[in-house]
């Protein structure tokens, strides 16, 4: 079974809305910035609040990412984050994640096996986060 078989992104928006915030990086940050013609300084102040000691992108009132408005806005630069859903490591450490998530996201498809989720967060896991 493929990576497109275990997920189909259906461009809902829904990873793009609360669940603790996107957390970015320095180059996140520096690639947005640069994406939307800001300094990093006033690209924080703007659209970032802090979790713990990181930024993470703001939400607007309705819960959506600040860069979200029917299609992700900054989708050439989005996050680091953004890019390796749903093949994210918290799935590797327990794959229930993966079925939490999957109740979360109408892409995901929650009946595939364990082994099965496993293997395409692993494959693609490495992709995702190089690009």
């Amino acid at each position: 079974m493929s990576s497109n078989e275990v997920f189909k992104c259906t461009l809902c928006g829904d990873c793009c809305k609360g669940y603790g915030g996107t957390y970015v990086t320095t180059d996140d940050i520096r690639a947005i910035a640069d994406y939307i013609d800001e300094e990093p300084e006033s690209f924080i102040e703007k659209f970032c609040t802090t979790s713990g000691r990181k930024q993470v992108l703001s939400q607007k009132p309705d819960g959506y990412c600040v860069f979200w408005d029917r299609v992700c806005t900054i989708h050439p630069v989005k996050p680091r984050m953004c890019r390796a859903w749903p093949y994210i490591e918290s799935v590797l450490v327990d794959v229930q994640n993966w079925y939490s998530m999957g109740s979360m996201c109408p892409g995901i498809r929650k009946e595939v096996a364990e082994a099965t989720v496993r293997k395409a967060v692993e494959a693609m896991l490495p992709a995702k986060n190089l690009r």
